[in-house]
């Protein structure tokens, strides 16, 4: 039967290369054949071009499915086979042996090695000749013998750790504390102790319990369970004093500011097995952990590092390294940050749900993106339980929610964007002063609807009133006088839209609209004092107070210190005369006894700044809506600005609420 096939497989490569029974078939063209074959890792077809000896020693088992394991689990790519043919002459011999040369891309880098490839003549039951390959072994790799096996052995590399613009580690690589169980201290109520364990670690009994009963389990064993942060110190000690529990050190990822950074760093996690199907082969290990979250994920590529790979011939024993590439630890990062501010920031949330970030005005660099309330990232990083999971996910505060990433309605905080915007175009003018009367103003055709300011005025309104006292009906008033179109292009100069505001961290896009258009009067009114449908991350609405501060000049923030510091997003915004007005208007938000910020006026340093009170109401009917708190302020050194958010503000005093806290983080900065 084997004859027959070999007839058959035989056969058939003949007629591949083009030869029919009349002519005399060359050991080199069946050499060529055999090589291109390989080079396209056709197995099958190498095989059967293999010498009936060579498959009765190694079958398909020991050449193709050997083959395929091998070059799969070396990531074999790029294969190319080199060679020389004589030249043709009559007096001489055929060539039969053909030197060749091997090359190709592994997990271990390039493996180049040179071999020989001997022709056997074989006549077939019709006496017809044709030449196949005396194959062994060595012609996978030299180094491989009859029974010998590829490994290939991995070394360690560290992963990159995360620092603050002052050095200060916010993901780092440092000692953390194994929790394990030695069965043979239990006392005598075993039960009473797993319960202990169980409650303490946040893990069930059951899953102890079946930790123990592992085949390996015996008296005097460490038996992992846990790994602590040194962050949980009470926690270590009060778990340790059960008698059956023991700790060791060990190396991992620690968060030094936890729940602070949470949402910004993110964390890392055991990689699944999708994860290592979608990575190149060989990057990962089924033990190893990735990026799952944050910056964490984000520059998962620059933090991982690369294992050193040496893949080695096993020959019942002695090994033989084939190819070998060292290990490279991952990059550290250094970002803009400053964790002192952002710690200061999260704090003065204490617990309230919202949003803060600051900028370095001229630099652009990124200081503070705080989210709160947050999560404490080692629960992810070291085994986090269904219970607390389910705890996090359906906390009405939404603690893993990333709100620094998310769009708002920046309410009255964005109505130094409409007075630049009108400024530009020469719709408002600081000298222009309106005429409104009354709490409310609705335009003829309007129905029911109206715009509600907060106070009246005493006489015409200009700029600098509208602004102190944070006057809807002039801004709405404004932002038709400037037009839809205007407005929207003078939006997409600050950066809104799909394509506008360009970040390191993924942030939403800021929104002018549903549709990105405003089709009717009554939503551009809207939009003049924040309202409508407009919408804003908080990193964005500090950028857009930059060009106030900066003569007319948006800066690009940046938040990886390798990013070009003072990068101009937009130029020509503003006249830098008309910058300095608003600059004095905002100053007179927070001076003026009539300022919505007043609370602002300290002594520790000069502020100012703009209030805004965003209504999340769902119809013009609706009442009692839920109000989100804004301040956006900034000291008269211009060393950084600051906008925050707080949620739910409006039975808390309103933006008043936003700028009491925001105030204390300034007065704590410069006291």
């Amino acid at each position: 039967m084997k004859k027959i096939c070999l007839l058959f497989s035989t056969l058939f490569i003949i007629t591949l290369v083009g030869c029919s029974s009349d002519e005399e078939v060359l050991p080199e063209q069946r050499f060529e054949t055999y090589v291109s074959f390989w080079e396209e890792q056709a197995f099958n077809d190498m095989y059967s071009m293999l010498t009936e000896e060579a498959q009765d020693n190694y079958g398909t088992d020991g050449f193709i499915e050997r083959y395929q394991k091998i070059y799969q689990d070396l990531a074999i790519e790029d294969l190319t086979i080199t060679y020389n043919l004589g030249e043709e002459n009559e007096e001489e011999a055929l060539q039969t042996t053909f030197p060749i040369t091997v090359s190709q891309d592994s997990v271990a880098g390039e493996i180049t090695f040179d071999a020989e490839i001997e022709m056997v003549e074989y006549i077939n039951e019709e006496e017809e000749r044709d030449w196949l390959v005396n194959w062994h072994p060595r012609l996978i790799f030299p180094e491989l013998e009859e029974d010998g096996k590829i490994a290939i052995e991995t070394t360690e590399t560290s992963r990159g750790e995360i620092f603050d613009r002052n050095g200060d580690g916010l993901a780092i690589n440092d000692t953390v504390y194994e929790i394990g169980i030695d069965p043979g201290q239990f006392g005598d109520n075993r039960d009473q102790e797993i319960e202990a364990i169980a409650d303490q670690l946040t893990l069930s009994v059951d899953t102890i319990e079946a930790t123990l009963e592992q085949d390996w389990v015996t008296d005097g064993v460490f038996v992992p369970l846990k790994i602590l942060s040194p962050s949980d110190q009470d926690l270590l000690e009060s778990v340790t004093s059960i008698p059956a529990v023991l700790q060791r050190e060990a190396t991992g990822r620690v968060y030094p500011y936890s729940e602070a950074f949470a949402h910004l760093i993110g964390y890392i996690g055991n990689i699944t097995a999708e994860e290592i199907e979608q990575a190149d082969p060989g990057v990962y290990g089924t033990q190893d952990q990735i990026g799952k979250r944050g910056l964490e994920q984000l520059f998962e590529e620059r933090l991982r590092g690369t294992r050193g790979v040496r893949i080695v011939a096993d020959n019942n024993g002695d090994r033989i390294s084939i190819a070998e590439t060292t290990g490279e630890p991952g990059d550290d990062i250094h970002l803009t940050i400053d964790a002192e501010l952002q710690v200061s920031l999260f704090d003065h949330f204490e617990q309230d749900s919202g949003t803060a970030a600051a900028l370095e005005p001229q630099s652009g660099e990124t200081l503070a993106l705080v989210s709160s309330p947050s999560f404490d990232p080692h629960q992810f990083t070291y085994g986090i339980s269904q219970s607390e999971y389910d705890e996090l996910n359906e906390d009405p505060n939404e603690p893993m929610l990333n709100r620094f990433a998310a769009t708002y309605s920046p309410g009255s905080a964005f109505k130094p964007i409409t007075s630049t915007i009108g400024l530009n175009e020469g719709t408002i003018t600081p000298d222009d002063a309106v005429q409104i009367d009354g709490l409310t103003w609705s335009k003829e055709g309007w129905g029911n609807y109206s715009v509600r300011r907060v106070s009246e005025s005493t006489g015409p309104v200009d700029l600098n009133d509208a602004l102190v006292r944070s006057d809807n009906i002039y801004f709405a008033q404004k932002a038709l006088a400037i037009g839809s179109e205007p407005f929207i292009e003078g939006l997409n100069t600050f950066g809104f839209g799909e394509d506008g505001f360009n970040y390191t961290y993924p942030i939403q896009p800021s929104r002018i609209s549903n549709s990105g258009e405003i089709d009717r009067e009554t939503l551009l009114a809207d939009s003049g004092y924040g309202q409508g449908e407009i919408l804003m991350s908080a990193l964005h609405l500090a950028a857009a107070y930059t060009p106030i501060i900066n003569d007319g000049t948006m800066i690009q923030p940046i938040l990886d210190q390798e990013e070009e510091h003072g990068q101009a997003y937009a130029e020509n915004l503003i006249t830098a005369e008309d910058a300095n007005y608003i600059q004095e208007a905002l100053r007179h938000v927070v001076s003026s006894s009539n300022g919505t910020a007043r609370q602002a006026n300290i002594d520790a340093i000069e502020l100012s700044g703009k209030t805004g009170t965003a209504e999340l109401k769902q119809s013009l009917e609706e009442e009692n809506a839920e109000e989100n708190g804004w301040f956006v302020a900034y000291p008269n050194n211009y060393e950084l600005i600051i906008a925050m958010m707080v949620e739910g503000v409006e039975n808390k005093g309103g933006s008043g609420y936003t700028v009491e806290k925001l105030t204390a983080v300034f007065d704590d900065l410069y006291q």
